[in-house]
């Protein structure tokens, strides 16, 4: 998959079919979309194309309200090549681009620099400054440029509709089974892992450490809390883990987000390595303790917890 950042990078290739939007989670409902956008790019003979944002257009206009992302950009772009995409362009959203009228953003972007034979989006798409352009504004315009537009129903689950801001709910009450199910797959942060404190080794359970929303305009991650885990990426097969997402009360307050994962029964220098920690199932709020004794109980009590809850899916 190529992935193109900025403007700079990237000006009309190949014919191809294009879909756009921010895709934060790339759940179920992105998925359908965009399964349907690499089938009918292929019986068209054409390449299929993202384009997604960087900021997203919330975080641009008001990072204070924005909402918490879902997953990073590597997670994004990972999970969209592994869906068959072509090409992948990574727009910066700034305030250039977002007074670009619906006239201007057909001419200038899809037309001009992405080339556009086919554009695939979802019921609720709008576009341009003031989200003016839509469905109906996107086929005049496809009839004046030459280029198809269809658009796709959204996915539902027991009658709700699949959406970001469905996985946002059930990521932020710690409701990981929904999760998956709108995902489908566990929900999983991925990075590089970085040096820490050293505090987990120290207690008995040494940690791999990830930073996770650590840039002003997603500084909040989508869930907190302890969590039973698996880690990815050190093994042929998911190592069981339990993890710890959030700010480290106990032991500072700097209000820096971290992922802390303990792997059972695992010692290994990992730093630099990338991982993928699946968060499975949600045991507890994040809490500060009086002191390193009570933290250290509390974390032997979560780890037992999650232990208990591989061997149980052992003997399913």
């Amino acid at each position: 998959m190529n992935v193109f950042r900025g403007p700079t990078q990237f000006s009309a290739g190949p014919a191809c079919a294009l879909t756009i939007g921010n895709f934060d989670g790339v759940h179920r409902g992105h998925r359908a979309l965009l399964k349907e956008l690499v089938d009918g790019a292929k019986n068209r003979g054409l390449v299929s194309c993202v384009m997604t944002f960087e900021p997203h257009p919330k975080e641009f206009f008001s990072p204070e309200q924005a909402p918490p992302r879902i997953l990073n950009l590597r997670d994004k772009l990972a999970a969209l090549a592994d869906l068959g995409i072509d090409r992948v362009v990574v727009e910066h959203f700034n305030s250039a681009f977002a007074k670009l009228t619906p006239e201007q953003f057909v001419s200038e972007i899809i037309v001009k620099r992405l080339n556009a034979k086919w554009i695939l989006i979802g019921d609720d798409f709008c576009y341009g400054a003031k989200r003016a352009g839509n469905f109906a504004s996107l086929k005049a315009a496809g009839e004046k440029y030459g280029f198809e537009v269809s658009s796709i129903q959204t996915i539902q689950e027991g009658g709700e509709r699949i959406s970001s801001s469905a996985l946002r709910t059930a990521l932020a009450s710690g409701d990981m089974q929904l999760a998956e199910k709108l995902l489908g797959r566990p929900y999983g942060i991925s990075g590089h892992v970085i040096h820490g404190q050293q505090l987990g080794r120290q207690l008995g359970f040494p940690t791999l450490n990830l930073a996770v929303a650590n840039h002003l305009h997603h500084r909040k991650p989508a869930t907190t809390g302890i969590f039973t885990a698996q880690v990815l990426g050190l093994s042929d097969k998911p190592l069981p883990a339990v993890a710890s997402l959030g700010v480290r009360p106990t032991v500072e307050d700097e209000g820096r987000v971290l992922l802390e994962t303990h792997i059972f029964d695992y010692n290994a220098d990992v730093y630099g390595k990338i991982i993928t920690v699946e968060l499975l199932e949600k045991i507890r709020d994040e809490a500060k303790y009086p002191d390193l004794e009570t933290l250290t109980q509390a974390i032997a009590s979560d780890a037992a917890h999650a232990r208990n809850y591989f061997q149980k899916k052992a003997y399913v």
